[in-house]
């Protein structure tokens, strides 16, 4: 027993320093991630004359709120929020709901074509969206959409939908078989085996693809410039950038609090969803 004990001292012993070389190389690849958002803030509370300064320093003596009252003080900085935020949530409701339904079919059904329709899935997402930009113009001109925020909402939800759709059928497809056939014998539907029991189960996973859903609509500055032309009471809050880039005299500190504000709703979102999202990304259901 002793010399068991022993040997396994000397082997943790061993896996410290590999450990230690681990730990040390995780905390400096998150240094490296959070410094961005780190200066983001910065230049947010920097007085204009530091952040126009040509000896940038990272910390501030001299904390400033100037920046956020220019940002707060612009006229429809509020409808751009709100407006986002329409954008954001429609895009996860509805791709949320699209992609369940869409993976429980494509699991639970056996059809013709069924496998094609998941490579075609597969391929959607090698598409770059700039590619697509110019004939989803035309598609938003011919539907009447332009200048509306259905503009945004419908493009995003159909980016989305793939990869939720690919990402969701490995959850539906881990629930057991037997469940399915034990709620049928006990009396259930199958829409209450749908929203009931299956729903609850694979909830991991739609949170997963509803943060990159809502982020990537939250974030979108393409579609935005492209289909809201002329009116700007339609526009979101990536395009309040646009008021304080001026190639002229750019305002670097209204531009660093535009986005940290911007960047608030994604934190909040990810506290909310956190371990929902931690148990989503780390495997589906188990039988």
């Amino acid at each position: 027993m002793n010399l068991v004990r022993l040997r396994l001292v000397r082997l943790d012993l061993l896996r410290r320093p590999w450990r230690a070389a681990a730990e040390g190389a995780a905390l400096l690849i998150a240094a490296l991630v959070a410094f961005p958002l780190y200066w983001m803030v910065l230049g947010a509370f920097k007085p204009a004359g530091e952040i126009e300064s040509t000896e940038p320093r990272p910390w501030t003596l001299a904390p400033s709120l100037d920046s956020f009252r220019r940002v707060f003080g612009q006229q429809d900085f509020g409808r751009y929020f709100v407006n986002s935020l329409v954008v954001a949530c429609s895009v996860v409701i509805v791709s949320a709901l699209i992609a369940f339904l869409a993976a429980t079919a494509v699991t639970r059904f056996r059809f013709r074509f069924r496998t094609t329709l998941l490579i075609m899935f597969l391929v959607a997402q090698t598409v770059p969206v700039e590619a697509l930009t110019i004939p989803l113009f035309f598609q938003m001109r011919d539907f009447g959409l332009l200048n509306t925020l259905g503009s945004l909402i419908l493009p995003h939800i159909a980016f989305s939908l793939p990869f939720a759709i690919w990402m969701l059928r490995g959850f539906v497809k881990a629930v057991p078989e037997a469940l399915e056939e034990a709620a049928y014998i006990d009396g259930a539907s199958r829409a209450r085996f749908l929203w009931q029991i299956l729903f609850p189960l694979v909830l991991p996973g739609l949170v997963a693809t509803s943060v990159f859903s809502f982020i990537s609509a939250w974030n979108d500055f393409l579609f935005a410039k492209s289909f809201i032309i002329s009116d700007t009471s339609q526009s979101t809050l990536p395009m309040a950038l646009l008021v304080f880039y001026k190639p002229d005299e750019p305002d670097w500190g209204g531009v660093m609090a535009a986005s940290t504000v911007m960047t608030i709703p994604v934190l909040v979102f990810f506290v909310l969803v956190q371990r929902r999202l931690v148990s989503g990304l780390g495997g589906a259901v188990k039988d």
